[in-house]
């Protein structure tokens, strides 16, 4: 049977994690200021299934192979930090000019936000390797493992949505702020910035 309290215990702890800013926090805040609240939903949907992703390999076992093979490890987070790289390098070099696209430019399509936002989390290793050490502590006895790992990756997205929706709704009232001049691309550019120091960051980590 469940542990309500270590279940409490398990939803307090995530929703403080959940809460800190990151990277997962940086890209909808950006989304849903410069994009719209529609792609910003749509990139946090693709963060949510990169979680679930990295939620049932753990519950698989397939997780432990992050812990255990260093070139595993490397080339999953040599992926992610060159996709970081190569998203704050271009939001550096080439900003977005204001809210309104015209001429040669379209509108961001859902799509698009959903693949940055699942690119991004399916290929940061930290995630499985944080899942496989966090999720195991909150598992009670007489369960089983593999489902009820899942089952806390579940709980642990349904609570960043929570977040999520909470900061696309913030953005709301930026959008006067957004429209005057050049406060897009200051945005994009500290967006880039950002992206590039997550990139580097996640080069240069360990495993553990």
């Amino acid at each position: 049977m469940a542990n309500l309290p270590l279940f409490l215990a398990f939803v307090a702890s995530a929703a403080l994690l959940t809460v800190t800013p990151g990277l997962d926090t940086v890209m909808v805040l950006r989304t849903a200021s410069v994009e719209g609240p529609r792609p910003a939903a749509m990139a946090a949907g693709g963060i949510a299934l990169g979680c679930l992703i990295w939620g049932a390999a753990v519950s698989l076992g397939l997780g432990a192979l992050l812990q255990a093979s260093q070139i595993a490890y490397t080339a999953v987070k040599l992926a992610g930090a060159a996709y970081l790289l190569w998203l704050g390098v271009k939001l550096l070099i080439n900003p977005r000019k204001s809210l309104e696209m015209s001429g040669d430019f379209s509108p961001p399509k859902g799509q698009d936000s959903f693949r940055r936002g699942f690119l991004t989390n399916l290929l940061n290793p930290k995630m499985g390797v944080f899942y496989i050490t966090f999720l195991p502590q909150f598992v009670p006895a007489g369960v089983s493992v593999a489902a009820y790992t899942f089952f806390l990756a579940g709980v642990h997205v349904l609570l960043a949505f929570v977040w999520f929706a909470l900061l696309i709704a913030a953005t709301v009232p930026l959008s006067g702020f957004l429209r005057r001049p050049g406060a897009v691309p200051l945005l994009d550019r500290l967006t880039g910035g950002l992206f590039v120091a997550f990139g580097l960051r996640l080069a240069t980590s360990s495993a553990r």
